[in-house]
């Protein structure tokens, strides 16, 4: 089994100060993503990494000891670019507009570059949680917490409910990647919906806080607006990863 890399070996070895340096590992990390995205793991070196950013091999380890280092730094891109759009829509006054539009900030982070949000999934499992990784989702789940307390008025379990809506949302998410669905607006539409179930169902709802009526129905009909032909290739896709997937190993 391979061993797991300690955190004081990905940081990187200097920080960008000057224009021309942070054009440098801007480039170095894009291509990261693009080898990823185009070659996977097997061809995901150092070296083609310098190839495809542009720089000479030596340059490049003037700022990453190691290509997990770089793709720790591209996994903080990414975070950061949701962390952002997560953050923007948590101040929207009305809860449940807030909570829908994370919901699709992140189906539409998913689905900007689905294949390299896979591979980024596996390597964030893989890797070891840096002050950085750990700082972005530290401050997706507040942002995830507040809306919640804003719709429940601090419900006694909001805290689980928080933990149940970023995971049920990216299970959803992740899956859609897996099965190459690329419809922002139906998936969305299909989150949202699961993600207001789910708290319906935990209680989240009493009284006055329950989300506006016409706004659910208006979200209803949007997800109903999948035509029969892409429904069925969803389906399609979906049974076949899931066979795949869930198989059963044989007993010994």
């Amino acid at each position: 089994m391979a061993r797991r890399p300690s955190p004081d070996a990905l940081e990187p070895r200097k920080t960008a100060r000057q224009m021309r340096a942070t054009h440098t590992v801007e480039a170095i990390i894009e291509a990261a993503a693009r080898i990823f995205e185009v070659e996977g793991f097997e061809g995901y070196t150092t070296n083609a990494i310098a190839q495809k950013a542009g720089v000479s091999i030596g340059s490049l380890y003037q700022y990453f000891p190691n290509k997990d280092a770089i793709t720790l730094a591209l996994i903080a891109r990414e975070a950061n670019l949701l962390e952002a759009e997560i953050m923007q829509a948590s101040i929207i006054e009305r809860w449940e507009e807030a909570l829908d539009a994370m919901v699709l900030a992140a189906v539409r982070h998913q689905l900007r570059r689905p294949v390299l949000a896979r591979v980024l999934d596996v390597e964030e499992a893989r890797l070891p949680q840096t002050k950085r990784s750990m700082s972005g989702s530290d401050q997706i789940y507040a942002c995830v917490l507040n809306v919640l307390n804003l719709a429940g008025k601090c419900h006694s379990d909001a805290a689980t409910l928080t933990v149940d809506v970023i995971g049920l949302t990216r299970g959803m998410t992740d899956m859609a990647g897996r099965i190459g669905e690329v419809g922002l607006e139906e998936l969305g539409r299909r989150v949202q919906l699961a993600v207001f179930g789910y708290l319906g169902r935990a209680g989240m709802f009493a009284g006055k806080n329950a989300p506006n009526s016409a706004y659910l129905c208006s979200s209803t009909n949007d997800s109903q607006k999948m035509t029969v032909a892409a429904r069925q290739l969803a389906e399609k896709k979906a049974s076949n990863i899931c066979h795949s997937v869930l198989r059963p190993t044989a007993s010994p």
